[in-house]
């Protein structure tokens, strides 16, 4: 039942910004941890932003000074705001989050992954 779904992706020149969403939805108890996982062509999948509950954050060293991962936990909600974009940046951006789930049998702690969003910057 629980799902993530991204939105904000999009094509955007060098320089350019955009602002990513990833929305949780469904039966949660609680979400610990989210974060911006990006693919590449060519490329491993690289971790882009985390960022706690209280709202503690960490960065790849490749978007620091750029990018800025935020949440809002009301809204069970994270967002990636993407500054200074460039085409190197390309990617299909991924959200994740490990989110607690009450059970019959106690609460329960999965990692959860959207479909990811297309971010094509043009040079």
């Amino acid at each position: 039942q629980v799902q993530l779904a991204e939105s904000g992706g999009g094509l955007v020149q060098a320089g350019g910004s955009l602002r990513l969403s990833c929305a949780a939805s469904g039966r949660i108890f609680r979400i610990n941890r989210m974060s911006w996982f990006r693919q590449a062509p060519g490329k491993q999948r690289e971790l882009v932003a985390v960022v706690t509950r209280d709202a503690v954050t960490n960065y790849a060293e490749s978007v620091k000074g750029r990018f800025t991962i935020s949440r809002d936990n009301a809204k069970n909600t994270v967002y990636l705001q993407m500054n200074s974009l460039k085409p190197e940046d390309t990617a299909v951006y991924v959200c994740n989050a490990e989110i607690v789930t009450a059970q019959p049998e106690g609460l329960m702690t999965v990692n959860y992954w959207g479909q990811g969003t297309q971010v094509t910057v043009s040079s």
